[in-house]
């Protein structure tokens, strides 16, 4: 019964969006996607982050979020240096905003593990084990001051070493 609502709503949802103009949303649609997005799509609410958070989890947590989730995010997940990132639509989070951090940490780990379609948010299950995504939810829950942590190297071109789980692209010719 409670899939048949969610789909009835999901069809009211598409059905308001269609008939909306194609320009940016209103407050009224932001506000009901949210809440929609909330109460409705992102499971796992009631479970609770089993790691406790703790410097070396958040350190954990840091180098998990670095291979996976720095090239959209920033390495202080607050976009700092990620050239598109208020340009996708919809723009790439801050995690530091109300919006996220509001979100319970089975909620966070929720979308983590499966994505956020179709915000462009990519699905880490069979990725990211359970201690690996809990851990960024630490991580997220502590995330340090905007810009600290300097810009991603491979949006600066000044990468000597490649950083944790990125691929060093190899030069033409090379074997």
């Amino acid at each position: 019964m409670f899939r048949i609502l969610q789909l009835a709503f999901l069809i009211l949802l598409v059905v308001v969006a269609v008939a909306c103009r194609a320009s940016a949303p209103g407050k009224v649609e932001t506000a009901l996607m949210t809440r929609a997005k909330r109460l409705l799509f992102v499971g796992n609410k009631d479970a609770r982050n089993p790691l406790q958070a703790n410097p070396q989890t958040i350190e954990s947590g840091k180098e998990a979020f670095s291979s996976y989730c720095m090239v959209c995010h920033g390495l202080d997940g607050q976009n700092t240096g990620v050239p598109f990132a208020d340009r996708m639509s919809p723009p790439v989070p801050n995690l530091t905003s109300k919006e996220v951090q509001s979100y319970t940490d089975g909620q966070l780990k929720w979308i983590i593990e499966n994505g956020l379609s179709p915000s462009g948010m990519p699905a880490s299950k069979g990725i990211l084990n359970d201690d690996e995504i809990w851990s960024i939810v630490a991580y997220i829950r502590n995330l340090p001051k905007p810009g600290s942590l300097g810009e991603p190297c491979i949006y600066t071109g000044e990468c000597s070493q490649p950083e944790p789980g990125q691929v060093q692209p190899q030069k033409a010719g090379a074997q």
